[in-house]
This record gives structure tokens, C-alpha cells and sequence, in this order.
């Protein structure tokens, strides 16, 4: 029974101890190996075996990317103006053995280090670049974070500056000063708007001028030359006239008549003044001497009934 017993005791006993020497380290963690109080081996992923009662590890260590959002760091520009600003950084765990050989508590450490390092950077500036600065003042914070966490088994990835808060009174002057900025702007963007309007109201006008005085000179052109058309129409009607009445070759009667004709014409218009040729002056001395001849006919003719009726 006594060895039955020993026996099942050494059997515990050896499945203990091959229970302690097997460690399972998971995915995106890392485990550091102390052997009698000193620094052995870091663990990666997988199953490894250590010796039980030598060997010791330490709190698995993960190495993926951590964010850190540190609470609002008071800080001075170059131009006196003190602000809470408060950032937010981006590391990540690269040698597990500088990360916990390295410093004492690292993430309080990372802390200082971006407060002391913002208010270096934020101090060379005056407020309005500090507000219109942010990647110039993340780029600078990245590289000396990068620099001063390589011992410690750090990378920074990323610093960004989450908030800055300027004193209410400047806030308010901040503001005060947009807004007259704003106003400004309106002010030149409704002037400009009203000087293109003016200018494309006179430009219009111009073209209306220019096209009416276009229309109004292609209206005398076609006008003239219809005129011209007619009076050529007129000529040629007169010349045909003529032509027409030389082959047929007219006696003085009819020259005579036509004279009278044009006399009428003249005696029909508004002029005070008539000049009448001598030929004219001759027809209307005949046409008087037909109506005297033509009167006393008549007279004659009476004269000789009275005498039959005395008879």
C-alpha cells in the first residue's frame, strides 16, 4: 500500500510539474522568461516549455496598437496665451523585453513625455499658428515621441491633438474677429456682385445700341435701295414712253395736247408762281379764239330768224 501511494504521488507530482513547464502563449501577445530572477527568453505565439521552479514569466504582454487619450495639458504660445490642449496617441509594443525592462510604468511615462514635448513645440508659436498648425505640430510631436520610446521597446505611430481651448475672452475676440471677417467678405462679395450686374447691364445696352443702330442702318440701305429700284423702274418706264411714242411719230396736235395736259398738272399744285412757255401761252390764246367763234355763232344764227320772221 505504501508504494501504491508513493507511487500514485510521484505520478501527481509528474503530471503537475509537466503541466507547469508547458505555457501557451497566445496570438498578439508576448510572454518575458525570468530564470532565477534574471531575463532568459521572450515567448511568441504558440506552445513552449519552460522549467517549473527555475524558470518564471510574466503578465503576457500584447502587442497590438494601443490608443492613449491623455486629459488637457495646460500650455503657453509665444504670444502669453495660455490653453488646454489635450492629445491622443497611437503605440504600439515592438521588443516586449525594453517594455518591461525599459521604464516603469510606460504609459505614465508617455504621458509626461507628450506634455513636456507639446508645450516645447506650442511654446515657439503665437495662438493663430498654433491654431492652424495642427499637422506641423503632430508631425514634430511623432518624431521626437518616436525617438525618445525607442529604449523603451515603443513605436508611436500617430499624435494628434484632440482639443484646443483657448481663454473664454479670447474665444470671444476669436469670434468677434470672424465675424467681422465674415461681414467683410459679404460686404465685397455682394459689391462685386453689383459691379458685374452694372457691367453686364451697360454691356447689354451697348449691344442694344449697337444692333438698332445695325437694324437702323440696314433699314436706310434696303429703303435706298428700293427707292433706287423705283425711281430706275420709273426711268426706264419713262424712256420705254418715249421710245414708243417717237416710233410713233406724233403730229403737233398731239404735242399740243400734251402741253395742256402738263399745264393743268401745274395749275393743280401749291406754287404761287407759274412760268408758262410761249407754246402754251399760243394753245390757250386758240382755245379762247374757238370759244368766241363758238359764241357767236349762236348770235348769228338768232339774228337770221328774226329777220325770216319779220318778213
Amino acid at each position: 500500500m505504501v508504494g501504491i501511494i508513493i507511487a500514485v504521488v510521484l505520478v501527481v507530482v509528474a503530471i503537475a510539474v509537466l503541466a507547469a513547464s508547458i505555457r501557451v502563449v497566445r496570438q498578439a501577445t508576448a510572454v518575458v522568461v525570468e530564470r532565477l530572477g534574471k531575463y532568459s527568453k521572450t515567448l511568441d505565439t504558440g506552445v513552449h516549455f519552460i522549467l517549473p521552479l527555475v524558470d518564471r514569466t510574466l503578465p503576457a504582454i500584447s502587442m497590438k496598437e494601443r490608443v492613449a487619450d491623455f486629459k488637457p495639458q495646460p500650455v503657453i504660445t509665444k504670444d502669453n496665451v495660455t490653453m488646454q490642449i489635450d492629445t491622443v496617441v497611437y503605440f504600439q509594443v515592438t521588443d516586449a523585453k525594453l517594455f518591461t525592462y525599459g521604464v516603469e510604468r510606460p504609459i505614465n511615462a508617455i504621458e509626461n513625455l507628450t506634455a513636456t514635448t507639446l508645450r516645447n513645440i506650442v511654446g515657439e508659436l503665437e495662438l493663430d499658428e498654433t491654431l492652424t498648425s495642427r499637422d506641423t505640430v503632430n508631425a514634430k510631436m511623432r518624431t521626437i515621441l518616436d525617438e525618445a520610446t525607442d529604449p523603451w521597446g515603443i513605436k508611436i505611430n500617430r499624435v494628434e491633438l484632440k482639443n484646443i481651448l483657448p481663454p473664454h475672452d479670447i474665444q470671444e475676440a476669436m469670434e468677434k474677429q470672424m465675424r467681422a471677417e465674415r461681414e467683410r467678405r459679404e460686404q465685397i462679395l455682394r459689391a462685386e456682385g453689383e459691379k458685374k450686374a452694372k457691367v453686364l447691364i451697360a454691356e447689354g445696352e451697348k449691344e442694344s445700341i449697337v444692333l438698332q443702330a445695325e437694324a437702323d442702318k440696314q433699314r436706310t440701305i434696303l429703303a435706298a435701295e428700293a427707292e433706287k429700284a423705283k425711281l430706275v423702274a420709273e426711268a426706264e418706264g419713262t424712256a420705254k414712253a418715249i421710245e414708243l411714242v417717237n416710233k410713233a411719230a406724233p403730229n403737233a396736235a398731239y404735242v399740243t395736247l400734251q402741253g395742256y395736259e402738263a399745264l393743268k398738272v401745274l395749275a393743280n399744285g401749291q406754287s404761287t408762281k407759274i412760268i408758262v412757255p410761249s407754246e402754251i401761252q399760243n394753245v390757250a390764246g386758240l382755245f379762247a379764239s374757238l370759244k368766241e367763234t363758238l359764241t357767236e355763232v349762236p348770235q348769228t344764227s338768232q339774228g337770221k330768224s328774226k329777220d325770216k320772221s319779220k318778213e
